[in-house]
């Protein structure tokens, strides 16, 4: 395994492995032996840094969510596993009511729901301090200033590391960091939003946005973290819920354009070269890349995630990585 810093202050700064680990459908879809297995297996690698959050998954009984949170907590009790490992949760898009979601009824990101969100978070883990805490999903409803205050209170407490930013415009983000550093607290360290090798249109409806422009990690985003390089990128969906791999699998509407073929056809260039999978160049192209990149990618097979283990030593030349940089 190899391993990269989050974090910008030495004293909360956690060294994670290069790939997370998704564990979104643990305890519901994904049945609690195989979600042990596939955790074993990961830590066993050397893996360390798991990511869930206070709503998963809520869709799948249309309850409220926390079956992640609880299976990782058994989990984490059963294998006596400690502070080696770094759990990120989030919370802001948990739905209030049950057969309610985080479009028409999610909890936001007052002061208050932090604070109640994160001490169920902790009860449903069994940790004392959660070591990465993600506002989920933007709250326009709450002065910016509120949530970075809610947030920064947990960790004046020791009861939140790391803080992080999900799904929110880079403006909104920017802002909520001046705000935090101007109060001299901590501010947002860690972001994350869907990116994977494909690029889709932004000019499309997305469950964040009306014209796409939040939630996927654009240009704006990859210029934001050139310009801001202590900050680090978790990319979720890395593999597009299989249709890289799945013939059967349709890529979502916004990857339909000109510029998807083309990068698809350098995708299995490299991965002829390499003999490697599709899946395997691209989780290495965002390991290796120039940007501060851990994809982040689920498994519901213990083979399926030796794939993706496997992918961290694969490593690409210039020639290749910039072939796979220029298409599209």
């Amino acid at each position: 395994m190899k391993y990269r810093a989050i974090g910008v202050e030495v004293a909360t700064r956690r060294e994670v492995s290069v790939l997370a680990l998704g564990a979104m459908l643990f305890g519901s879809v994904t049945d609690e032996a195989t979600s042990f297995a596939l955790l074993d297996r990961y830590v066993e690698a050397g893996g360390n840094f798991i990511d869930t959050s206070d709503n998963y998954a809520y869709w799948v009984d249309g309850g409220l969510g926390g079956h992640s949170e609880a299976l990782l907590g058994r989990w984490l009790r059963s294998r006596g596993v400690g502070d080696e490992v770094v759990i990120a949760t989030k919370v802001g898009a948990a739905p209030l009511a049950a057969g309610t979601g985080f479009v028409d009824n999610a909890e936001g990101l007052s002061a208050k729901v932090i604070r109640e969100a994160a001490e169920r978070s902790r009860e449903r883990l069994g940790v004392e301090k959660i070591d990465l805490l993600y506002a989920h999903i933007e709250d326009r409803g709450i002065a910016l200033g509120e949530t970075v205050e809610g947030f920064a209170e947990l960790v004046a407490e020791g009861v939140v590391g790391l803080l992080g930013v999900s799904n929110h415009a880079i403006w909104r983000v920017e802002r909520a960091r001046a705000l935090a550093a101007a109060a001299g607290v901590p501010g947002y360290e860690v972001l994350q939003y869907q990116h994977s090798h494909l690029r889709p249109r932004y000019d499309m409806p997305n469950a964040f946005s009306e014209d796409g422009s939040i939630g996927h990690a654009g240009a704006e985003l990859s210029s934001y973290l050139r310009a801001e390089p202590e900050l680090t990128l978790v990319a979720y969906s890395p593999l597009l819920g299989g249709a890289y791999a799945r013939e059967e699998k349709v890529l979502p509407p916004d990857y339909d354009h000109p510029g998807t073929p083309a990068r698809l056809a350098v995708l299995r260039e490299v991965a002829r070269e390499t003999g490697a999978t599709v899946n395997q160049v691209v989780l290495a192209w965002q390991i290796g890349g120039a940007l501060p990149i851990i994809p982040l990618a689920g498994a519901s097979s213990v083979a399926q995630l030796a794939e993706n283990l496997a992918a961290v030593e694969l490593e690409l030349t210039a020639e290749q990585r910039a072939r796979l940089d220029a298409v599209g």
